[in-house]
């Protein structure tokens, strides 16, 4: 690869810092924002500091984030939900992805095509079919039924990347525990998902936060103030009071705790396993 010249790092490591003042300038807006105490009003100018720094807002969205529900209320809701999805994304997921990594069976190539063409669909197109299903099963308010939802919006993306991932299984690993006794249960268990963990860490990740993040379908379903979520307590902030902005920057940043958190604890082992794994025979 040849080297650049001074002028072209220059050049590049400009473009760079624009990318990256693109990408941080509304992150430290949304900081400024939660810590300012002094407007009352929609925020029209750039701001680096705030002017009448306080913790007051994040003390009341702590105790009040929406729907009577405190903060760790509704973080609860968006977390059972939110694991939940990934559980039952990962529990089916995988064991549809294995099939449709190794056997051979009629319907197979229309199955995946079928499950891309409901991941390109628009969500709204799909609220009408899951009301009705997630009713007549007589889940509507519960968090049980948005689970179920948001399980099949992420099912698309865990079949495909998990099935991208056990494709990449020698098969000759499986035949050799085949040799060994094993059934084809025992393989699955013992050969080929540990050597998928990383497509399904990605997997898990990306359920979580479909389930954590989603509003539409949580607005659509659930009717009982209990079962709020983050999600929908805080598209209620908006006009809610004077200091509505502020209130909305700090439900935000309280919010991205939790996934903030997650990346901390998965990113290592993900990316190590990613970049530097390796089939130990």
């Amino acid at each position: 690869m040849p080297k650049l010249s001074r002028w072209q790092q220059v050049f590049f490591q400009f473009i760079f810092f624009l990318v990256a003042l693109f990408v941080l300038l509304p992150l430290w807006q949304t900081i400024y924002l939660a810590f300012e105490g002094g407007i009352h009003w929609r925020p029209t100018e750039l701001v680096w500091l705030p002017k009448e720094f306080t913790f007051e807002i994040f003390a009341q969205m702590w105790a009040h984030a929406g729907q009577n529900l405190s903060f760790p209320e509704a973080l609860a809701n968006s977390l059972i939900v939110s694991f939940g999805a990934a559980f039952f994304s990962i529990l089916l997921g995988a064991s549809m992805a294995y099939a449709f990594a190794r056997f051979r069976f009629p319907g197979r190539k229309a199955g995946l095509f079928a499950m891309l063409l409901g991941a390109m669909l628009p969500p709204v197109a799909l609220m009408t079919p899951f009301y009705i299903l997630v009713s007549a099963l007589g889940l509507k308010t519960s968090l049980l039924g948005l689970m179920i939802v948001y399980t099949a919006f992420a099912m698309p993306f865990c079949v495909w990347n998990m099935r991208a991932a056990f494709q990449a299984v020698p098969k000759e690993l499986e035949e050799a525990a085949f040799l060994d006794g094993a059934n084809r249960f025992a393989t699955f268990w013992r050969v080929s998902l540990p050597l998928a963990l990383p497509a399904i860490g990605i997997a898990a990740i990306v359920a979580f936060l479909i389930g954590y993040s989603e509003f539409a379908m949580g607005w659509l379903f659930v009717e009982k103030p209990d079962n709020v979520t983050l999600a929908m307590a805080i598209s209620g902030i908006i006009g809610s009071s004077a200091n509505s902005w502020n209130r909305l920057a700090a439900m935000a940043l309280l919010m991205s705790l939790p996934v903030v958190a997650l990346f901390v604890l998965f990113q290592k082992s993900i990316f190590e396993q990613m970049l530097f794994g390796n089939i130990e025979e």
